[in-house]
């Protein structure tokens, strides 16, 4: 086995037992272990001590022989794993057979006296389809338990055929959904995971999905979409379409398709009318009318809209010096959104030596060169009305009225009025239910129109 085998296998076999992933240094205790190093030299190479190597070792190996019914120690590590001949994939709880993926339950495909072909073969009773090759590999997941309660219900207990999860860039929205799919992969004949950053037309992306069902698709589009739905039907399907905003329109309000992508506004309401036992999630920053229905009795389609965390645990991984006050402090200055707290972690590390309380003393929020960029684009993929709207809201320090801003701009009633609403869709502007309804814009997208040239 390849040192990349070794890890795949011992990540599936802990997370199936754990319901957590190798951490960075779990994966170096067992490429040091596997290349017969000393703790010592794998201490030194991670910057940890000897004895909580020591310590974190001892689970590994424990674990590995209670699963695999062989006494592992790190002697005999390599020699041991080499007598099993265990195969693995690239996909978590999948093993390869042919040229079919199979669901495996690991006590049978891991158990070294019953792992043969003959047996294995008999225990896969049933051929699924899986390509997660463009899912992420979650490590750590924060606080998102109630969201990933709901977003269980959704698709395992009502049956929600339509499911968008919604937010800001980096929100976490395709961590909480890779996390379900992670534990609930056993569940689905077939799982299939795309992504449309660089989106293509909705017939090409049919034909991706019927090649990884192993189906040759059919001449025209029609008979495409009756081979997909087909399959909808008969297997138990989810598919994941992640960066879903990419096929609207820039420049224009939120959800408004791309002429060349117009065809998915027609494919995500079949997806709602039409009888199946299978799942589409759609991620997104921007919301489209596709993604949220008023009556939930007729049309099975429900949206999970991902606000920030709050717990300081998502701190702990980032190597900063922080308190509790501080640690607080600096989650809510950057609304808790994990990609900005990653970003300003770096910062806080190479700039103010990773102390937090001394990053807070500085004047103002602090937008990193990271931020910087992505908000750039976020600005540009505003429409032109949408765009006087924010930097109007950003030269109030508190929420404002709708007749207020009325009184600032040069819009129309009913550009202001849908400039608010595509705002709201896009999470960057709140509204807050008081008398009368005031709106409020994100805080760190504020402090970065400060500091743009005004239009």
């Amino acid at each position: 086995m390849t040192m990349t085998e070794i890890l795949q296998f011992a990540d599936q076999l802990i997370f199936a037992k754990k319901g957590k992933h190798l951490d960075d240094l779990q994966e170096s205790i067992i490429k040091g272990i596997w290349d017969g190093k000393s703790y010592q030299e794998i201490a030194e190479e991670c910057n940890r001590s000897e004895s909580r190597v020591r310590n974190i070792a001892a689970k590994l190996l424990q674990l590995l022989s209670e699963e695999l019914g062989e006494n592992f120690e790190k002697t005999n590590f390599r020699s041991t794993f080499n007598r099993l001949n265990i195969s693995s994939s690239q996909n978590q709880n999948i093993c390869q057979n042919g040229n079919h993926n199979f669901n495996y339950s690991p006590e049978i495909l891991y158990n070294s006296k019953q792992n043969n072909q003959e047996q294995l073969n008999n225990a896969l009773s049933k051929s699924v389809y899986h390509d997660l090759t463009l899912a992420p590999k979650i490590i750590n997941f924060y606080n998102r338990e109630s969201e990933l309660k709901a977003l269980s219900s959704l698709i395992l207990d009502n049956n929600i055929r339509l499911i968008s999860v919604l937010g800001l860039s980096g929100i976490g929205k395709t961590t909480l959904v890779k996390r379900f799919v992670d534990l609930h992969l056993e569940k689905f004949e077939v799982v299939i995971w795309k992504s449309l950053k660089y989106p293509k037309p909705l017939e090409l992306l049919i034909d991706d999905l019927l090649n990884t069902c192993e189906q040759e698709s059919k001449a025209t589009r029609d008979d495409k979409l009756k081979q997909l739905f087909d399959i909808l039907r008969d297997k138990k399907c989810l598919i994941i379409l992640d960066d879903v905003h990419h096929i609207f329109t820039q420049g224009e309000f939120s959800g408004q398709y791309q002429s060349v992508y117009q065809d998915y506004q027609n494919f995500f309401k079949i997806i709602t009318e039409t009888e199946h036992q299978s799942h589409l999630i759609l991620m997104s920053q921007e919301q489209c009318a596709e993604m949220e229905c008023l009556d939930g009795e007729l049309y099975p389609i429900k949206s999970l809209k991902l606000s920030g965390l709050e717990d300081r645990e998502i701190l702990s991984e980032m190597g900063l010096k922080t308190d509790q006050d501080s640690g607080l402090k600096l989650i809510e200055r950057y609304q808790g959104n994990p990609m900005y707290l990653k970003d300003v972690a770096v910062l806080i590390r190479d700039v103010f030596d990773g102390n937090v309380a001394d990053f807070l003393a500085e004047d103002g929020l602090v937008i990193t060169k990271e931020m910087q960029s992505h908000f750039n684009q976020l600005f540009n993929r505003l429409s032109p009305v949408e765009q006087k709207i924010v930097v109007e809201l950003s030269k109030f320090e508190q929420p404002v009225s709708r007749e207020e801003l009325r009184q600032h701009l040069d819009l129309s009633s009913i550009d202001l009025i849908n400039g608010l609403q595509s705002l709201q869709q896009r999470y960057l502007v709140s509204k807050i239910k008081t008398d009368p309804i005031l709106f409020n814009l994100s805080l760190t997208f504020k402090e970065y129109l400060r500091k743009l040239k005004p239009l």
